[in-house]
Protein backbone atom coordinates (compact mmCIF):
# COMPACT_ATOMS: atom_id res chain seq x y z
CA UNK A 1 0.00 0.00 0.00
CA UNK A 2 1.59 3.55 -1.11
CA UNK A 3 2.90 5.67 2.16
CA UNK A 4 2.12 8.79 0.80
CA UNK A 5 -1.16 10.46 -0.62
CA UNK A 6 -1.28 12.98 -3.23
CA UNK A 7 -4.13 15.99 -2.07
CA UNK A 8 -3.47 16.14 1.65
CA UNK A 9 -2.44 19.73 1.48
CA UNK A 10 -4.64 23.08 1.47
CA UNK A 11 -6.71 22.41 -1.28
CA UNK A 12 -7.00 26.43 -2.13
CA UNK A 13 -3.14 26.80 -1.64
CA UNK A 14 -2.16 23.77 -3.28
CA UNK A 15 -4.51 24.71 -6.59
CA UNK A 16 -2.88 28.34 -6.84
CA UNK A 17 0.59 27.38 -6.88
CA UNK A 18 -0.34 24.05 -9.10
CA UNK A 19 -1.80 26.71 -11.89
CA UNK A 20 0.74 29.58 -10.92
CA UNK A 21 -2.32 32.20 -9.94
CA UNK A 22 -0.35 34.91 -9.57
CA UNK A 23 -0.09 36.30 -5.97
CA UNK A 24 1.15 32.47 -4.71
CA UNK A 25 4.56 31.14 -4.65
CA UNK A 26 6.27 34.34 -4.81
CA UNK A 27 7.30 36.46 -1.95
CA UNK A 28 9.14 39.68 -1.51
CA UNK A 29 10.79 38.58 1.91
CA UNK A 30 12.24 35.51 0.57
CA UNK A 31 16.17 35.48 -0.19
CA UNK A 32 17.88 37.15 -2.94
CA UNK A 33 19.05 33.93 -4.63
CA UNK A 34 16.27 33.62 -7.15
CA UNK A 35 14.34 31.36 -5.40
CA UNK A 36 11.18 30.24 -6.88
CA UNK A 37 8.54 27.40 -6.45
CA UNK A 38 10.01 26.02 -9.87
CA UNK A 39 13.50 25.83 -8.10
CA UNK A 40 12.31 24.61 -5.42
CA UNK A 41 9.61 21.35 -7.01
CA UNK A 42 12.56 20.77 -9.43
CA UNK A 43 15.24 20.48 -6.21
CA UNK A 44 12.70 18.38 -4.41
CA UNK A 45 12.38 15.90 -6.93
CA UNK A 46 15.86 15.57 -7.79
CA UNK A 47 16.04 14.70 -4.16
CA UNK A 48 13.02 11.94 -3.81
CA UNK A 49 14.69 10.32 -7.10
CA UNK A 50 17.96 10.14 -5.24
CA UNK A 51 16.87 9.33 -1.89
CA UNK A 52 13.39 8.48 -1.74
CA UNK A 53 10.30 10.14 -0.47
CA UNK A 54 11.36 9.87 3.22
CA UNK A 55 14.26 11.60 2.63
CA UNK A 56 12.31 14.50 1.30
CA UNK A 57 11.39 17.30 3.93
CA UNK A 58 11.28 21.08 3.96
CA UNK A 59 14.51 20.78 5.69
CA UNK A 60 16.56 18.93 3.38
CA UNK A 61 15.29 20.62 0.47
CA UNK A 62 16.20 24.12 1.80
CA UNK A 63 19.59 22.40 3.04
CA UNK A 64 20.29 21.43 -0.22
CA UNK A 65 19.27 24.72 -1.87
CA UNK A 66 21.70 26.56 0.97
CA UNK A 67 18.50 28.41 2.50
CA UNK A 68 17.09 28.81 5.38
CA UNK A 69 13.88 26.69 6.28
CA UNK A 70 11.60 29.02 7.48
CA UNK A 71 12.47 30.78 4.22
CA UNK A 72 10.63 27.78 1.74
CA UNK A 73 7.23 28.53 4.15
CA UNK A 74 6.95 31.58 2.26
CA UNK A 75 6.72 29.65 -1.25
CA UNK A 76 5.06 26.56 -0.34
CA UNK A 77 2.77 25.91 2.55
CA UNK A 78 4.55 22.52 3.50
CA UNK A 79 5.49 19.11 2.23
CA UNK A 80 1.96 17.94 1.63
CA UNK A 81 1.63 20.58 -1.22
CA UNK A 82 5.23 20.05 -1.97
CA UNK A 83 4.28 16.26 -2.67
CA UNK A 84 1.29 17.45 -4.95
CA UNK A 85 3.52 19.92 -7.25
CA UNK A 86 6.36 17.27 -7.15
CA UNK A 87 3.65 14.51 -8.73
CA UNK A 88 2.24 17.52 -11.30
CA UNK A 89 5.60 18.53 -12.34
CA UNK A 90 6.94 14.84 -13.01
CA UNK A 91 3.54 14.02 -14.75
CA UNK A 92 3.79 17.46 -16.99
CA UNK A 93 7.43 16.76 -18.29
CA UNK A 94 6.41 13.03 -19.73
CA UNK A 95 6.28 12.85 -23.33
CA UNK A 96 3.04 12.39 -25.28
CA UNK A 97 3.74 10.98 -29.23
CA UNK A 98 1.16 10.48 -31.21
CA UNK A 99 -0.93 8.18 -31.15
CA UNK A 100 -3.02 8.75 -33.88
CA UNK A 101 -1.63 6.08 -36.35
CA UNK A 102 -1.91 3.32 -33.68
CA UNK A 103 -4.44 0.38 -33.31
CA UNK A 104 -5.98 0.36 -30.11
CA UNK A 105 -4.19 -2.11 -28.29
CA UNK A 106 -0.77 -0.42 -29.77
CA UNK A 107 -1.72 2.44 -28.26
CA UNK A 108 -2.79 1.34 -24.99
CA UNK A 109 0.70 -0.58 -25.08
CA UNK A 110 2.22 2.81 -25.18
CA UNK A 111 0.29 4.54 -22.89
CA UNK A 112 1.99 1.76 -20.36
CA UNK A 113 4.99 2.00 -21.49
CA UNK A 114 5.29 5.69 -20.98
CA UNK A 115 4.29 5.27 -17.23
CA UNK A 116 6.02 2.54 -16.62
CA UNK A 117 9.06 4.95 -17.77
CA UNK A 118 8.21 7.34 -15.19
CA UNK A 119 8.27 5.17 -12.53
CA UNK A 120 11.49 3.85 -13.38
CA UNK A 121 12.86 7.60 -13.46
CA UNK A 122 10.94 8.50 -10.37
CA UNK A 123 10.64 5.40 -8.33
CA UNK A 124 9.22 7.29 -5.12
CA UNK A 125 6.10 8.07 -7.14
CA UNK A 126 5.27 4.26 -6.78
CA UNK A 127 4.82 5.22 -3.35
CA UNK A 128 2.13 8.00 -4.16
CA UNK A 129 -1.38 6.92 -3.63
CA UNK A 130 -3.64 9.62 -6.16
CA UNK A 131 -6.94 8.54 -5.36
CA UNK A 132 -7.37 12.68 -4.56
CA UNK A 133 -5.00 13.58 -7.47
CA UNK A 134 -3.57 16.94 -7.77
CA UNK A 135 -5.76 18.50 -10.30
CA UNK A 136 -2.60 20.35 -12.05
CA UNK A 137 -1.58 21.22 -15.55
CA UNK A 138 0.54 17.91 -15.61
CA UNK A 139 -2.02 15.70 -14.22
CA UNK A 140 -5.00 17.20 -16.92
CA UNK A 141 -2.36 17.40 -20.04
CA UNK A 142 -1.78 13.48 -18.71
CA UNK A 143 -5.57 12.70 -18.54
CA UNK A 144 -6.00 14.48 -21.72
CA UNK A 145 -3.42 12.54 -23.49
CA UNK A 146 -3.79 8.89 -22.11
CA UNK A 147 -7.93 9.18 -22.22
CA UNK A 148 -7.56 10.16 -26.11
CA UNK A 149 -5.45 6.40 -26.89
CA UNK A 150 -9.32 5.21 -26.43
CA UNK A 151 -10.78 6.75 -29.04
CA UNK A 152 -13.24 5.14 -31.78
CA UNK A 153 -13.34 2.31 -28.97
CA UNK A 154 -17.42 3.26 -28.37
CA UNK A 155 -16.99 2.63 -25.12
CA UNK A 156 -18.78 5.10 -22.47
CA UNK A 157 -17.34 7.73 -20.59
CA UNK A 158 -17.51 5.93 -17.82
CA UNK A 159 -16.40 2.72 -19.24
CA UNK A 160 -13.11 4.64 -20.86
CA UNK A 161 -12.41 6.08 -17.51
CA UNK A 162 -12.62 2.76 -15.69
CA UNK A 163 -10.33 1.35 -18.62
CA UNK A 164 -7.83 3.73 -17.82
CA UNK A 165 -7.58 3.18 -14.27
CA UNK A 166 -7.46 -0.59 -14.61
CA UNK A 167 -4.71 -0.40 -17.14
CA UNK A 168 -2.69 2.26 -15.05
CA UNK A 169 -3.62 0.60 -11.29
CA UNK A 170 -1.27 -2.66 -13.13
CA UNK A 171 1.28 -0.90 -14.44
CA UNK A 172 1.78 0.97 -10.73
CA UNK A 173 1.26 -2.32 -8.84
CA UNK A 174 3.98 -3.72 -11.71
CA UNK A 175 6.77 -0.86 -11.19
CA UNK A 176 6.42 -1.43 -7.17
CA UNK A 177 7.01 -4.91 -7.37
CA UNK A 178 10.14 -4.04 -9.68
CA UNK A 179 10.94 -2.16 -7.54
CA UNK A 180 11.03 -4.53 -4.32
CA UNK A 181 12.54 -6.93 -6.36
CA UNK A 182 15.78 -4.40 -7.43
CA UNK A 183 15.84 -3.22 -3.69
CA UNK A 184 16.10 -6.98 -2.52
CA UNK A 185 18.91 -7.51 -5.04
CA UNK A 186 20.63 -4.32 -3.80
CA UNK A 187 20.47 -4.90 -0.22
CA UNK A 188 21.46 -7.92 -0.13
CA UNK A 189 24.09 -8.06 -2.54
CA UNK A 190 23.38 -10.91 -4.20
CA UNK A 191 20.64 -11.36 -7.44
CA UNK A 192 18.29 -14.08 -6.89
CA UNK A 193 19.92 -16.96 -8.40
CA UNK A 194 22.56 -16.50 -5.89
CA UNK A 195 20.15 -15.90 -2.87
CA UNK A 196 18.27 -19.15 -3.68
CA UNK A 197 22.08 -21.38 -3.88
CA UNK A 198 23.28 -19.54 -0.55
CA UNK A 199 19.92 -20.50 1.36
CA UNK A 200 19.17 -24.15 -0.45
CA UNK A 201 21.13 -25.80 2.28
CA UNK A 202 19.08 -24.14 4.87
CA UNK A 203 15.64 -24.69 2.85
CA UNK A 204 16.34 -28.44 2.22
CA UNK A 205 16.29 -29.33 6.30
CA UNK A 206 13.12 -27.87 6.84
CA UNK A 207 11.14 -28.51 3.84
CA UNK A 208 9.27 -31.13 2.62
CA UNK A 209 8.99 -31.84 -1.38
CA UNK A 210 6.70 -34.96 -1.31
CA UNK A 211 4.19 -32.33 1.03
CA UNK A 212 4.28 -29.62 -1.73
CA UNK A 213 4.73 -31.47 -4.87
CA UNK A 214 2.31 -28.92 -6.49
CA UNK A 215 4.44 -25.78 -5.74
CA UNK A 216 7.84 -27.66 -6.05
CA UNK A 217 6.81 -28.83 -10.11
CA UNK A 218 5.77 -25.71 -11.08
CA UNK A 219 8.16 -23.83 -9.19
CA UNK A 220 11.02 -25.67 -10.16
CA UNK A 221 9.63 -25.03 -13.71
CA UNK A 222 9.28 -21.25 -13.43
CA UNK A 223 12.68 -20.74 -11.69
CA UNK A 224 14.33 -22.37 -14.79
CA UNK A 225 12.64 -20.66 -17.09
CA UNK A 226 13.05 -17.01 -15.91
CA UNK A 227 16.91 -17.87 -13.59
CA UNK A 228 14.94 -16.09 -10.75
CA UNK A 229 11.71 -16.47 -8.26
CA UNK A 230 10.58 -13.67 -9.72
CA UNK A 231 11.49 -11.78 -13.41
CA UNK A 232 9.97 -7.94 -13.13
CA UNK A 233 10.60 -7.74 -16.87
CA UNK A 234 8.76 -11.04 -17.49
CA UNK A 235 5.92 -10.58 -15.53
CA UNK A 236 5.12 -7.09 -16.45
CA UNK A 237 5.23 -8.35 -20.23
CA UNK A 238 2.67 -10.97 -19.54
CA UNK A 239 0.46 -9.23 -17.43
CA UNK A 240 -0.14 -6.13 -19.62
CA UNK A 241 -0.86 -8.88 -22.38
CA UNK A 242 -3.80 -9.98 -19.88
CA UNK A 243 -5.18 -6.82 -19.30
CA UNK A 244 -5.14 -5.41 -22.55
CA UNK A 245 -6.90 -9.45 -23.78
CA UNK A 246 -9.36 -8.27 -20.78
CA UNK A 247 -10.30 -4.84 -22.17
CA UNK A 248 -10.51 -6.39 -25.68
CA UNK A 249 -13.89 -7.76 -24.25
CA UNK A 250 -14.83 -3.81 -24.04
CA UNK A 251 -14.44 -3.56 -27.69
CA UNK A 252 -17.35 -4.60 -30.17
CA UNK A 253 -15.98 -7.07 -33.18
CA UNK A 254 -12.58 -6.69 -32.06
CA UNK A 255 -10.95 -9.58 -33.99
CA UNK A 256 -7.71 -8.21 -33.80
CA UNK A 257 -7.47 -9.22 -30.36
CA UNK A 258 -7.57 -13.06 -31.45
CA UNK A 259 -4.37 -11.86 -33.26
CA UNK A 260 -2.71 -9.73 -30.63
CA UNK A 261 -3.04 -12.03 -28.29
CA UNK A 262 -1.20 -14.58 -29.41
CA UNK A 263 1.90 -12.56 -28.74
CA UNK A 264 3.30 -10.18 -25.67
CA UNK A 265 3.48 -6.79 -26.48
CA UNK A 266 6.96 -5.92 -26.54
CA UNK A 267 9.13 -4.36 -23.57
Amino acid sequence: MPGYRSGEGDPAHTLALLWREPGFGRSSRGPKQGLTVDRIVDLAVELADQVGLDGVSMRSVAKALGVAPMSLYTYVPGKAELLDLMVDTVYLRMPRPALDQKVWRARLTAIAQQNRALFKAHPWLVEVSTARPPLGPGLMAKYEYELRAFAGLNLDDVTTDDALAYLLTFVQAASRAALTARASQRDTAMNDEQWWAANEPLLARVFDPEAYPTAVRIGSAAGAAHAAAYDADHAYTFGLARVLDGLAGLVPNDLSAIVASQQPPAV
